[in-house]
């Protein structure tokens, strides 16, 4: 039995695509029951994500799982297969190491994904597709994200755009749960800002874009409101952070439309992050006694300062989780072993109880004791030294050597003696 890896995420295969295989929370019982009984899995955890879905298990017919990935959410093989990577045993149990530690993550280091991996562990368990190997396996994946986080400092130092927006904020805002949030634009950097800005738990998020759909799809994974482009100027008072990116040809956010927030705000401070070339927010707001202003150059200089540190971390991770990995697989192999340890002990029990049998029969008939006990140590002997004899006189030519060395081995034996 082998285990395995299989999914996409969001280096593979963008939101449209991610979004179609994603599993609901309500149908992921279902889900690994169908998995198991239809693609001759016989353990299996389902970890879906608005980032990643992924199928770990352990099978002898791996090719049957993107099957069942593609047929399950109604769409054709052909479709969900340029998108998709499946990793065999060592692979699979690197990268659960790495996305739980944080390596594979839009936002390198985050520690939401290992509660995110827990959960599914647990809903595997409750659904009884979680046995002895992925047990394992995902015991030895919280203890790897653990190790890394407490002896690197993968998660200290800010090293994307999205992180030093947050940064920044911060140093206006003492809690980002007690503010409101606006995001301008529906693209990747705004995807990035809005996972960042959640994670701190806001009072209110929304998502303004000029395509609605796009609006609704990025505010339907944060439980954010929608609006219009032409309302933003009415409803700018009602937030405290501006995050805009779009690629608009001009300013979205004007000077006069700055002004009116901040006095229908009472001069409490507004914190504007534009991240857009062109610029979103006319430069001149940034003169505005109650607003914070950041461009992309003030979040690079925030980046720049812990890349270097970040970029070490991921060393230190990458070893801690490449030594994980040997030991996880060491055990791995000592599981394929148990059938062969087993068969031997079975063996070596018929030979004793058969010598014992002898034994006792010559007691009873009377034969002297002494006699019936160097019989029954010569017979037990004899028997268990028959196999490694026959197999030494068995090997010929440059078997021979190899077959000599192994008996050696296994017996401890010294050649020189």
């Amino acid at each position: 039995m082998q285990l395995y890896a299989l999914g996409l995420n969001h280096h593979t295969a963008p939101l449209s695509i991610r979004e179609r295989l994603a599993f609901q929370p309500e149908c992921i019982d279902a889900a690994l029951h169908d998995l198991t009984r239809e693609a001759a899995v016989r353990e299996a955890a389902i970890l879906s994500t608005c980032n990643r879905t992924e199928l770990y298990f352990a099978t002898e017919q791996p090719q049957r799982a993107a099957d069942w990935l593609a047929r399950f959410h109604h769409l054709p093989l052909n479709e969900v297969s340029p998108y998709l990577y499946a990793y065999p045993q060592r692979d699979a149990v690197r990268h659960v190491f790495r996305v739980a530690s944080g390596l594979d993550s839009m936002v390198l280091g985050e520690p939401q994904i290992l509660g995110q991996v827990k959960e599914a562990v647990r809903r595997a368990e409750e659904a009884g597709t979680l046995g002895t190997i992925l047990h394992k396996l995902f015991q030895n994946t919280f203890a790897v994200a653990k190790e890394v986080r407490s002896t690197t400092a993968i998660g200290a130092n800010i090293v994307s755009m999205a992180a030093a927006a947050v940064h920044l904020t911060e140093r206006i805002f003492e809690r980002l749960s007690d503010q409101r949030i606006l995001f301008i634009g529906a693209g990747e950097m705004i995807e990035l800002c809005a996972a960042h800005f959640a994670g701190a738990g806001p009072r209110q998020i929304a998502v303004a874009n000029r395509t609605e759909a796009r609006a609704q799809a990025l505010a339907s994974r944060f439980n954010a409101d929608v609006m219009r482009l032409d309302v933003i100027g009415d409803m700018l008072p009602s937030f405290d952070i501006v995050v805009s990116c779009t690629a608009a040809p001009l300013p979205i956010v004007g000077l006069g439309m700055a002004e009116r927030a901040v006095k229908a705000r009472r001069h409490r401070p507004i914190v504007m992050v534009d991240l857009a070339v062109p610029r979103d927010i006319e430069p001149e707001i940034g003169k505005l006694d109650d607003v914070f202003l950041y461009t992309v150059d003030d979040l690079a200089q925030v980046v720049d300062a812990g890349l270097e540190s970040r970029q070490q971390a991921v060393v230190e991770a990458e070893q801690i989780i490449c030594e994980r990995v040997d030991g996880f697989l060491h055990w791995m192999q000592g599981r394929d072993a148990v059938p062969t340890i087993r068969a031997l002990r079975q063996h070596a029990e018929g030979l004793r109880t058969a010598e014992l049998e002898r034994a006792l029969r010559l007691l009873a008939r009377g034969d002297d004791p002494t006699a019936v006990l160097e019989a029954l140590s010569q017979g037990l002997t004899n028997k268990l030294m028959h196999g490694p004899t026959r197999f030494l006189n068995q090997s010929e030519g440059a078997q021979q050597g190899d077959a000599h060395r192994l008996v050696q081995k296994l017996f401890n034996l010294d050649p020189d003696a």
